[in-house]
């Protein structure tokens, strides 16, 4: 049977101090000699003395710990943006603990409370949901929350965003200067910000050129081997079809990459997001890069300027930039016989 965690009475004892003494080494307040603080040492290392950091924190209002939800801890763009997030609550003696809603309103509620519940000391949410007012009494009572990569619904919160609609202009302006005319556009389910935000930047490059929208040429849906399936027999069918393809994110371009292996088509290509591998590709691929490392950053930065004080200032929006980064997928000239 294990004996009791040994306890600041215990250190005394053995260390031949008073309680107040050992309190005063284990927190650095000085006063005490030498020869005293290194026996108390002593009787902390032979004990396996810890001291408990979560009451002592507690009596100080603060827990030194956040909540990040992301929509799947395991996709590379969430890995970078939660390491993102450690250095900096790093760098504040916090700990950060995480969780997959996996897409799932009803799961982000459930996990955000989780957390509130276990007393973080602010949020950092990936929303999935469509309202988010079940966190005002948690703000209100002074958990700060920060959203990233999406805007929150129905209130109020700092955001860090990206150009989202002026990186996918680029893509498709970038394809457009390449010759391509009929250009689909494959993305993400409707539901999600993202996915909108990136089909009115495709929408705004073709209206900029003076080139028709046309709808059958446009998907979006989650995107399964199945769904890409079909959407790709669609669109590079019939007597005019796409010569090129703006996929909405990495998730797409990946299942878009597996069906044309399996096709004679060889469109030109461009992605929304930098995945791995992407540059020894034959032909490597063309993507519009974010770097979800600084929107980790920046929003874990948000979150810790409201802990440190700034909790009623009004809510900040930050959008970074993204940059095109030509490859040669969408570079692709035109096969003969199709496009104008």
């Amino acid at each position: 049977m294990m004996s009791a965690r040994p306890t600041m009475k215990d250190v005394a004892a053995l260390a031949g101090v008073g309680l107040k003494t050992v309190s005063r080494v284990v927190n650095n307040e000085g006063s005490v000699s030498p020869d005293t603080a290194e026996r108390v040492h002593a009787a902390i290392a032979k004990l396996g003395f810890r001291r408990n950091e979560g009451a002592r924190l507690l009596r100080q209002g603060r827990t030194a710990s956040i909540g990040l939800v992301l929509e799947d801890v395991a996709d590379p763009f969430s890995s970078i943006l939660t390491r993102a997030v450690e250095e900096v609550a790093r760098r504040h003696d916090s700990l950060v603990f995480a969780g997959s809603s996996d897409e799932d309103p009803v799961r982000e509620r459930e996990l955000t409370l989780a957390f509130c519940a276990r007393r973080v000391d602010g949020l950092i949410i990936v929303p999935a949901g469509d309202t988010h007012r079940y966190l005002v009494p948690e703000i209100m009572a002074g958990t700060p929350a920060v959203f990233v990569d999406r805007p929150p619904q129905d209130i109020n919160a700092d955001t860090v965003l990206v150009d989202n609609e002026g990186g996918a202009q680029t893509a498709v302006e970038h394809l457009i200067a390449h010759g391509h005319r009929r250009i689909a556009f494959l993305g993400d389910a409707p539901s999600i910000f993202t996915a909108t935000a990136r089909l009115a930047g495709y929408r705004a490059a073709l209206e900029a050129a003076g080139l028709p929208y046309d709808e059958s040429l446009t998907h979006l849906a989650p995107p399964t081997a199945e769904a890409i399936r079909h959407a790709l027999a669609r669109v590079l069918a019939g007597q005019d079809p796409a010569t090129a393809l703006f996929c909405g994110n990495n998730r797409v371009t990946v299942q878009v990459l597996r069906e044309l292996a399996k096709r004679p088509e060889r469109p030109a290509l461009v992605g929304f997001d930098d995945f791995e591998l992407a540059d020894v590709l034959q032909p490597p691929i063309t993507v519009v890069a974010q770097d979800p490392a600084e929107l980790g950053r920046t929003a874990a930065e948000l979150l810790f300027e409201r802990l440190g004080g700034d909790r009623q200032g009004r809510a900040k929006t930050v959008r970074l930039p993204t940059r095109l980064i030509p490859r040669g997928s969408g570079e692709l000239p035109i096969a003969r016989g199709n496009g104008t």
